[in-house]
């Protein structure tokens, strides 16, 4: 699939205060998110995801002072890439010192409401990494934000898939065996209260079959919950308990690990654009 770019003038953006630094060529791409809560309603409302964006270039010119939104593209749940800054332009989004290294990709997943990343956000930030790669002189690096700089972006799912190689959704994860996952079932698994079905079962199944220890019986209570989270915590995503689109995924696609039966239940300002939106 060709990259789907949703040009400056397409999403309204504000004209920017000045000229871009040129940027000839970089090591790479920094992945970030927004830092504040991302209503899951984007996932089913493009409009929502062009409003976010005209939100985020406010926040960074009005609010941090910037010439412009502090990105070079951004990427939404419909696998559409808003171009920012743009290829060969210097970003603001890495933390001073840092932008002329990579250039700065958000997915817009926040720390509150839309946390995990769909599979379209995950697409559309490859298409747009592989977009500057081809035209921008990006380097082969796939960098999360707060490598290198003292931050939480780009949030605990987001900065898990990108120290696992960023694969493609469906790819497999490199170091696993390939295996595709089944279509995520449409809702989350969640305790309280018990949460049963087939796609329960579906999922116990898989989890056996990966060595956990776990009743396959359709019924997502207080131990399957806690075998989700412990397994959350060895993959590096939020444990929060929920089967969601990237836990269902890991599920199948995540590299093996002979001791998950055993895995004890361990607990775990500066520029920047993860501040609130407002």
């Amino acid at each position: 699939m060709a990259i789907d770019i949703v040009p400056r003038r397409a999403w309204g953006a504000r004209a920017p205060r000045g000229g871009y630094t040129r940027l000839d060529s970089t090591r790479g791409v920094k992945v970030h998110y927004t830092g504040g809560r991302v209503d899951p309603g984007v996932v089913g409302d493009h409009d929502l995801c062009v409003s976010l964006v005209q939100s985020i270039q406010r926040h960074h010119m009005d609010g941090n002072g910037w010439m412009d939104i502090g990105y070079s593209f951004v990427a939404c749940p419909h696998r559409k890439v808003f171009e920012g800054r743009g290829l060969h332009r210097l970003p603001a989004a890495n933390g001073s010192g840092l932008n002329s290294g990579h250039y700065a990709v958000l997915g817009l997943v926040g720390n509150a409401g839309l946390v995990q990343p769909p599979d379209g956000v995950l697409h559309a930030v490859l298409d747009a990494i592989e977009h500057l790669r081809e035209r921008g002189g990006a380097g082969r690096e796939i960098k999360g934000h707060r490598d290198g700089y003292s931050t939480d972006c780009p949030g605990e799912p987001l900065y898990a898939w990108v120290r696992r190689g960023a694969p493609r959704p469906g790819d497999g994860d490199g170091d696993g065996d390939g295996t595709e996952a089944p279509p995520f079932p449409g809702r989350v698994l969640r305790y309280p209260p018990v949460t049963r079905g087939e796609d329960v079962r579906t999922w116990q199944r898989q989890m056996r079959a990966r060595g956990w220890e776990i009743a396959v019986d359709g019924a997502y209570g207080g131990a399957s919950r806690d075998v989700c989270r412990r397994f959350q915590r060895q993959q590096g995503v939020e444990d929060d308990g929920v089967v969601g689109p990237v836990t269902w995924r890991l599920a199948w696609e995540a590299p093996g690990t002979p001791e998950a039966a055993g895995t004890p239940e361990a607990a775990d300002a500066p520029e920047g654009p993860e501040a609130p939106l407002t």
